[in-house]
């Protein structure tokens, strides 16, 4: 028993998430809010390691194709989805030649989540962020437009697949609190560009 409660303790201060299908529905063993519903990106670093397995613990950066490769359990396609979700597609795989593994699977680095603010702004760049940010907030982050910048023509570029789109952003309006719901939540890989 001290060696499951030391396990415990170990898995509730690194911030990740486990699974095990010893459960019908197996539920995770920590959920941890900072990580909790992040979509993993291509440049994240995580880090896999299944209980009483070693040799399988492993850190590994997700491919900017979306994918990691994880021995036994082969090829995983990550992007987009949250680390319980990979936590239990990867223990799904290894059941095949593990009984009831308990997989971990935790974010050591969210390099991927990166934004970039261009244009008329005092501090243009590439911005990493780690929970999701609003325009505006981008925008903050950038230190403010600069007095010159055409604050009714801002637009976000953002790559779906291999095409791109171009979503408009009226500054003025949602300064005064008019059309909130063009103050969008931010994608990684989205260009914020101020004319």
């Amino acid at each position: 028993m001290p060696t499951l409660l030391l396990f415990a303790v170990v898995i509730a201060t690194s911030g990740c998430a486990a699974f095990s299908l010893g459960h019908p529905n197996p539920p995770p063993l920590v959920q941890q809010e900072s990580v909790q519903g992040y979509g993993l990106q291509p440049g994240d670093i995580v880090r896999i390691s299944v209980w009483r397995e070693p040799e399988l613990d492993q850190v590994v950066l997700v491919r900017p194709d979306g994918g990691i490769s994880f021995p036994l359990a082969g090829e995983v396609f990550v992007e987009g989805r949250t680390i319980e979700e990979v936590s239990f597609e990867i223990a799904e795989k290894l059941s095949v030649y593990i009984p009831a593994p308990q997989v971990t699977v935790s974010l050591q680095q969210s390099e991927g989540n990166r934004i970039y603010v261009t244009g008329k702004v005092n501090q243009p760049g590439m911005f990493m962020v780690n929970r999701s940010v609003t325009i505006m907030q981008a925008l903050s982050l950038a230190r403010g437009l600069t007095p010159f910048a055409d604050k009714d023509r801002i637009v976000v570029i953002r790559r779906e697949g291999e095409t791109q789109r171009s979503i408009p952003f009226n500054y003025q309006q949602v300064r005064r609190g008019q059309f909130l719901d063009q103050n969008i939540m931010l994608q990684a890989g989205d260009t914020v560009v101020v004319p």
